[in-house]
């Protein structure tokens, strides 16, 4: 076997710096000591890889770790200041973006209302201009935004498919009008995927390579992360388990066009205020819409927190059957990828908290073969947004700290 090629210098000064940038992402402000420590690098290499990523804008001085016995030590961060970026989540309610910096660290925000008739594009810079100026940024500031909408861009005809319930998104020509309005790179991907990206990156599914997320709220979708990677599909498609055909209810024929199916009109939101009536449940009070989502989410987000208060009764009986309603479809989704756990997330599903958790584990092992462990979401507020951010962030930051040029 022939001998491995050593590293060119270039390269590995590349690698070492790479390295203490994550380290500093991590971990926060570290001395030059503690950063050669966790790396292995000596002292005088570490000091070198200090100057040169200081020297090209990329890490501060940010003070001395005073407190501790004997002399102070130097502490460096992550320059915030070296890159900027933007997500957006779009709801049929409103627009929603953020800018944050390269540490991850959001700086400012700005929400549109959803204008039925408003051009797409129009809403998009809008919000994100808004954001931008609050940041006391220019949107050339920015290296990247990423944009979640519900359903997905076809990779083969750029149109937005499985979201009809989004008017004004449809247009052949979106992307290249973006593209158009917009100075910088522009990804989009599907809301409930990204809000998997947040669980993945800050919240439940740290640390797990084969998982499924589950939402409920304008619509009933999951998220399939295989081998740590996202699964979309051939026409960014895969995870929209609405449209399953499930027991308990009739086949949905031209499932595009009545834009649902068996699992959404078994266990999405909208039959949800019907369901508890039908048990016994009566609201406390009419829910206020509540933002990103409308009146319709926020009865059956009412409706659930009120019974998850007091798992008894009538109450015990509509989080039973909605369970029963949700591990329906999940058993297929199970049966099929046999994911490691199951991330619940989404309002309509985060509101029946650890009683309406416990009961869908119960109906899912008893309906599906593996049993995966269930798990609440983490990031409980704004977990689009957050997605999109971090995956803004993830390219973002491969760019400005490749040093090897």
């Amino acid at each position: 076997m022939p001998a491995a090629t050593p590293g060119t210098p270039s390269l590995l000064r590349a690698m070492n710096d790479r390295a203490a940038l994550e380290l500093l992402l991590t971990h926060g402000p570290l001395s030059r000591t503690r950063i050669g420590h966790l790396t292995g690098l000596s002292k005088p290499t570490a000091s070198q890889l200090l100057a040169r990523l200081e020297a090209v804008g990329l890490v501060v001085a940010t003070g001395t770790d005073g407190g501790r016995p004997g002399p102070s030590a130097q502490l460096y961060a992550i320059n915030p200041r070296a890159a900027y970026v933007g997500g957006l989540d779009v709801t049929p309610e409103r627009v929603l973006a953020a800018v944050a910096d390269i540490t991850g660290t959001v700086i400012a925000t700005h929400e549109v209302p959803y204008t039925e008739g408003a051009e797409a594009v129009d809403q998009v810079t809008e919000a994100l201009g808004g954001a931008v100026k609050a940041a006391g940024l220019h949107r050339s500031d920015l290296r990247r935004v990423v944009i979640g909408t519900p359903g997905a861009f076809d990779p083969q005809t750029g149109r937005l498919r499985y979201a009809s319930h989004l008017p004004g998104w449809h247009s052949p020509t979106l992307l290249e009008d973006l593209a158009a309005a917009l100075p910088m790179p522009v990804e989009y991907e599907n809301d409930v995927n990204l809000a998997a990206v947040a669980e993945q990156r800050l919240g439940a599914a740290r640390g797990h390579e084969d998982f499924v997320l589950l939402w409920n709220e304008e619509g009933l979708g999951a998220a399939l992360v295989l081998g740590g990677r996202l699964h979309r599909g051939w026409t960014g498609g895969a995870g929209e388990v609405g449209f399953l055909p499930v027991p308990g209810r009739p086949l949905v024929r031209q499932v595009t066009r009545a834009n649902s199916g068996g699992y959404q009109e078994l266990a999405g939101v909208e039959g949800l205020p019907r369901l508890a009536a039908d048990l016994g449940v009566e609201p406390q009070e009419a829910p206020a819409p509540g933002a990103p989502y409308g009146r319709e989410v926020a009865a059956a987000v009412a409706l659930l927190e009120q019974a998850a208060a007091a798992p008894e009764g009538a109450h015990l009986r509509f989080l039973q059957s909605y369970a029963t309603a949700l591990a329906t479809g999940l058993a297929s989704v199970v049966a099929v990828l046999d994911p490691e756990i199951v991330v619940l997330s989404g309002s309509a599903i985060s509101a029946g908290g650890e009683p309406l958790r416990s009961l869908l584990e119960a109906e899912l092992a008893e309906l599906a073969p593996s049993r995966p462990r269930l798990v609440p979401g983490q990031v409980r507020e704004r977990p689009v947004l957050h997605g999109a951010l971090e995956s803004a962030l993830a390219a973002t930051r491969d760019e400005v700290f490749d040093t090897s040029g």
